[in-house]
């Protein structure tokens, strides 16, 4: 397998998407695979992991960061070490969802609001209807309620843990919760996506992706969800990404 490459400190994955479904696929299918922390990293994010002590943690312990952003790719190339594509959420979701229909594996679907959650899963079924459904739950729970979930998830023992409550929060909790998510093989957070499956948001048109302008679709056209900042301020993180990682080209 491929190596990595250090982004403002942050280990980009190599491998492509079809080499990262393939590597999940092989610790999904051994006997005893202990939790796989799996972290989809934007320029945003990498710009949050400066000051973020936390994240910085959770950074070092992931085994593994693909990189969910064109910034990402275009800064390994000014490094001389390049990365070869994009590997985001939501596409390495729909291909596990695949892998997963054809041998059988078990999801769980945390996060966004409860008539998305359902939805998204509803679609889920139609589309993988061989995927088991392990559970599902919004990501708006109390203490309590948080108590039943992890229980729920030690118990159903699925194969992935899908959560979607934004980032970094997604990887804050599934780091907070590790100790309790044993059962789980391989966990990640996938932003927006379970929006994108349930028909709350549209997908990105191909020519927007094409022409790597992904994250202005979501900019003009996707809603904020209540508590998080706007995308105008989240976006502000590009800038400094761009004069620290491909203008400087820091470590």
């Amino acid at each position: 397998m491929k190596g990595s490459v250090s982004i403002l400190g942050i280990p980009f994955s190599k491998l492509t998407l079809n080499e990262t479904i393939q590597k999940l696929t092989e610790h999904i299918q051994k006997d005893q695979s202990h939790l796989f922390h799996l972290i989809t990293a934007n320029p945003e994010i990498t710009i949050s992991n400066q000051t973020d002590k936390l994240l910085q943690t959770i950074v070092k312990e992931a085994d593994l960061i693909t990189p969910d952003g064109i910034g990402i790719v275009i800064a390994s190339k000014r490094k001389g070490d390049p990365i070869p594509e994009r590997v985001t959420g939501y596409d390495l979701l729909l291909q596990l969802l695949d892998k997963g229909n054809s041998l059988g594996w078990s999801f769980y679907f945390l996060g966004t609001d409860e008539r998305t959650n359902m939805k998204a899963v509803d679609e889920v079924c139609k589309r993988y209807p061989n995927v088991t459904i392990a559970g599902r739950h919004n990501g708006f729970f109390t203490e309590e309620e948080e108590h039943h979930i992890l229980d729920e998830i030690q118990q159903t023992n699925p194969d992935i843990l899908i959560v979607a409550m934004g980032a970094p929060y997604s990887d804050k909790w599934i780091y907070e919760n590790k100790s309790k998510l044993a059962a789980v093989k391989v966990v990640f957070g996938v932003g927006g996506s379970l929006d994108v499956i349930a028909g709350k948001v549209k997908p990105t048109p191909f020519i927007w992706k094409k022409l790597n302008l992904e994250w202005l679709h979501r900019l003009l056209t996707v809603p904020v969800a209540k508590g998080q900042k706007s995308r105008w301020r989240r976006q502000s993180a590009l800038p400094k990404f761009v004069y620290r990682a491909i203008i400087k080209n820091e470590v």
